[in-house]
């Protein structure tokens, strides 16, 4: 039986609610399953205070995925087995929020001065149950409105690095990442390290961290492999997963299209019935 350890809900930028998500892992026969929202748990809370999480139908593992500071390369960490609600983790999600807010707010003020008609509230609008509220809700209110045709449109013209309305965010160090994870009780895992396009910056995270995703929908069998040997190296947990966001996914369009073995996701579980 399949298992994924990456997914995302309405809560960040995903299209389906936490419970839609679980109920199509339950129905295509995940047997763990992971939802690791971008700087929220929202959506494992609303699993938790809703009875849906814990779930007798599939083991499901709280996660968490950050944005970690790099002017160059994409570097994001996974926190598995997390406390949702742990004051540290709590401390860094609010402080990210706030700064997406006041980011949000500059960026709109950049598109109006940039003759486009969008205003804060056709964002939150987009956003729907969002806190993290990011580029990707901007372009779709943008899209909403008929100012482009598309999301990548927006980025390509407007909200791209360098483009006219960018605004640059806060993120916290990997160091501080990895440090508030284990704090809330989990572990700190590396995700997507193809994206990051730099094999010295990955090594060295994997220096730093307890895990690596290994398996990921655009790495190739050379990447795999190459992966496999650094999570050995460094004595690093295996993991993977789809990435799925639903229909804003970048590489895999439905859930259950990539997965992972079993006996990989298990691992994760365990870690977290030890605490």
């Amino acid at each position: 039986m399949p298992s994924d350890l990456h997914t995302h809900t309405i809560f960040s930028d995903g299209s389906n609610s936490p419970e839609e998500l679980v109920a199509m892992a339950k129905n295509i026969g995940l047997v763990y399953f992971a939802i690791t929202d971008h700087d929220t748990v929202d959506g494992v809370k609303y699993l938790y205070e809703n009875g849906i999480y814990p779930d007798k139908g599939i083991k499901i593992v709280p996660g968490v995925e950050f944005s970690a500071n790099n002017a160059e390369h994409d570097v994001h960490i996974v926190g598995y087995n997390i406390d949702i609600y742990n004051g540290a983790l709590s401390d860094m999600i609010n402080e990210i929020s706030e700064a997406r807010w006041t980011r949000f707010s500059e960026m709109v003020q950049n598109l109006q001065n940039n003759k486009y008609n969008i205003r804060e509230a056709d964002v939150l609008q987009a956003a729907g149950s969002s806190r993290s509220i990011g580029r990707f809700h901007i372009a779709r209110a943008l899209v909403k409105k008929g100012e482009f045709k598309t999301v990548r449109e927006a980025f390509e013209k407007m909200l791209g690095k360098d483009k006219p309305a960018y605004a640059p965010r806060y993120f916290p160090e990997v160091e501080e990442i990895v440090d508030v994870i284990h704090q809330a009780g989990g572990q700190a895992i590396l995700a997507h390290p193809k994206l990051v396009e730099d094999d010295f910056l990955v090594e060295t995270i994997c220096q730093k961290v307890d895990g690596l995703d290994v398996f990921y929908p655009n790495h190739q069998p050379q990447d795999i492999q190459k992966y496999l040997s650094l999570a050995e190296k460094y004595n690093l947990l295996v993991v993977g997963g789809s990435d799925y966001h639903g229909a804003t996914s970048r590489f895999v369009k439905e859930l259950g299209e990539f997965t992972i073995a079993d006996d990989l996701a298990k691992k994760i579980y365990e870690l977290g019935l030890k605490d």
